[in-house]
């Protein structure tokens, strides 16, 4: 019998004292004592060990659930994010536009489908990349968020690179770079340049819906692409 602890026992130990257990009843010849997944799976959240894509995709339940902000009222759904767990680079983006608070996924249609050949041309599959934004429910009519809004939503995005543990984060456009980089300049002025978010690089460029509207920044933003795969090769991410 593992002996009860006080109130607010630590779960480590008690996780510790279960695996014990279960190893020397083990030893002692008992065979029905075993591990199912979801038995690996709760033992390996106690100890801190669990898979980082479970985590994330509970994380990502939360995001689905939240009502920190008035967004979590207003949209059609929240659009966690998609791609794998660790993964090389994290892209960040400023919210969900019409399409992904329709489909719940991340840059889906012409922004969405020029991210992908962005990627494709520095050899990069999206599939291998951490997709997100910034703020994971659409504000109305696409505004900027708002201080509030940032606020309620930025932890989910810092405990997503914390499962992702991405070694490049992208900023695409001018608010997802303001928010990693701390600075209050234009997007113009901090493409190009190297900055670093609780350790991790950072790359601000233009996004992709930008570049739809404006095709002649396609050259500077071309330029961010090789500077993204540079420094990924060095990174060997």
């Amino acid at each position: 019998m593992i002996p009860a602890g006080p109130e607010g026992a630590d779960f480590q130990t008690i996780a510790g004292q279960l695996g014990a257990l279960l190893e020397r009843e083990k030893r002692r010849g008992r065979k029905f004592l075993r591990w199912g997944p979801a038995g690996r799976r709760a033992l390996a959240a106690l100890e801190g060990k669990a898979d980082p894509g479970l985590l994330l995709e509970q994380l990502n339940e939360r995001i689905r659930k939240c009502r920190r902000c008035r967004l979590g009222f207003d949209r059609r759904q929240a659009v966690p994010g998609e791609g794998p767990a660790p993964a090389g680079v994290m892209i960040v983006g400023e919210g969900p536009g019409e399409e992904e608070d329709q489909t719940g996924q991340p840059f889906v249609g012409p922004a969405g489908e020029l991210l992908t050949r962005m990627l494709q041309a520095i050899e990069l599959p999206r599939e291998r990349v951490f997709i997100t934004n910034v703020i994971k429910c659409r504000p109305p009519e696409n505004r900027n968020p708002e201080p509030g809004e940032l606020q309620a939503c930025f932890p989910f995005l810092k405990e997503q690179i914390r499962l992702v543990r991405p070694p490049l984060l992208v900023a695409l456009g001018g608010f997802a770079a303001r928010t990693l980089t701390g600075s209050d300049r234009k997007i113009s002025e901090l493409r190009g340049r190297s900055f670093s978010f609780e350790g991790r690089l950072v790359i601000p460029t233009y996004h992709p819906a930008y570049l739809l509207r404006s095709p002649e920044n396609k050259r500077p933003a071309w330029e961010d692409l090789k500077k993204i795969r540079r420094e990924l090769d060095r990174l060997g991410a």
